[in-house]
Formats: C-alpha cells, structure tokens, sequence
C-alpha cells in the first residue's frame, strides 16, 4: 500500500502540471547560476512534499483510531467510492466552491504574493510549503490513502512518496518552463479522471479483502488479546 503512493503521484502528477503548473512556471530565479535554480526548484518541490507528509501524519493518526475499531476495510471500500463518486458531481459543486476553500485559497494567494516578491532561496522553499495547502482533487485522494495505512507514522510516509512521486514532472517544469505550453498542461488534466477511477476502484478492490497479491491482499484480523484460562492447570 505504502509503496503505490507514488504510483498514486507520478500519475497525480499530471493532475498537478494542470492546476498548479501556472505556480512551478512562475517561480522567480533565486540564484544566478545553473546549480542555484535547480538547489531553487528542488526547495520549492522539498517544502510541498513537507506539507503532504503533515497531512499524511494526522490523517494516518485518525486511520490509526478507524483501525482499532476494526473498520479499515470497510472504511478503504467508503474512500474509494468517494472517489468515484466525486467524478460524477458536476464541477460547480466541487470543493472549490466551498466558501472555506475560496476563503483559504485567497489567502494564499496573498502570501505567494509576498512569497515571490522577495526571491530567495528561503521564499522559494515557503511558496513550496504554501503550495501544498492549496486545495487539490488528487491530494485528497493521497490523504485518503494516507487514512487507508492506519498508522501515523505509515500515513507521513504514503503522502511522502505521494510527494516524490509527483516530484519528477512537476521539477522538470519549473525548470523547462517553455516546453510546457498551456495545451500541454489542458491535455494533461484530460487523463485525470481515468486515473481516479482507477484509483477508486483499487481502494474497493482492497477493502474487499478477495486475497489478490498487490491488489487486495488478505488482510487477517489482529489478535488484539490473549485469553488466559486462570482454573487450568500449569503445564510443564
């Protein structure tokens, strides 16, 4: 499970050229040799893989409490129809159109703003930590893996490899910025409800336990307790 999260972002990736792209082709210099743009760009993409990972840990901690209730299974068969569903609501019931969501995206614009006013090393690492706080179809889809680990600790590490898988394209656009043309990054957000329902369908397929190595393991209940008979006698 863990190591899919970055099959999960290399393919979310895609999903990030088209909504965020426009901020990875923005990024200001910050350095005037070669090497200082690519230590730039991999600062930016390092801050928005430390915010996933924070939301992989919390979010892993609630899936930590779902597991000892024993209803991760159940719970990995909810997300996954979830994902489904989402692709079919019309988009102008998206999460973006939540006051709370428009509220915080306004923010963050104002601090990328002051963000990319000052262009330094250390503005181009926050606007990466901004970044990752923007609301985002194919993180939410991250996050809810991160609850499917049910652990902390496994949560920050599945939103990690999210957050690398999604590092290769979206650094080689902020260095490639006039090979990604606003075609480009459209015809890339065509592909990404496909991969959402597959994705989808792999969360039921593994809540389902029907014992498919990779797909849907069988996962055997935990022997949370021991019974000890206390009238027995003591072997020897």
């Amino acid at each position: 499970m863990i190591l899919s999260a970055f099959i999960i972002g290399l393919l979310g990736s895609l999903h990030c050229i088209g909504m965020c792209g426009p901020i990875a082709l923005a990024l200001p210099q910050a350095g005037n040799s070669k090497l200082g743009l690519v230590v730039s760009r991999l600062l930016y993409n390092f801050g928005r893989i430390l915010t996933y990972s924070l939301f992989g840990y919390i979010f892993g901690m609630i899936g930590n409490g779902i597991k000892l209730f024993g209803m991760q299974q159940l719970v990995s068969i909810i997300l996954g129809s979830l994902i489904i569903l989402r692709l079919l609501i019309p988009k102008k019931y998206s999460f973006a159109k939540i006051s709370f969501f428009q509220q915080l995206v306004s923010k963050l614009k104002q601090q990328f703003s002051k963000m990319f006013g000052k262009n330094s090393m250390k503005s181009l690492f926050f606007i990466g930590l901004l970044n990752g706080f923007l609301p985002c179809g194919f993180v939410y889809v991250g996050v809810a893996g991160a609850i499917a680990t049910g652990g902390a600790l496994q949560g920050a590490a599945f939103m990690a490899l999210f957050g690398l898988g999604t590092l290769p394209i979206m650094f080689a656009a902020s260095l490639f910025t006039s090979a990604l043309s606003l075609k480009a990054r459209l015809n890339f957000r065509k592909a990404i409800p496909v991969f959402s329902f597959i994705i989808g369908v792999l969360f039921i397929l593994r809540g389902l336990n029907l014992g498919i190595p990779f797909i849907s393991p069988k996962m055997m209940p935990s022997q949370t307790s021991t019974e000890i008979d206390c009238c027995a006698p003591p072997q020897e």
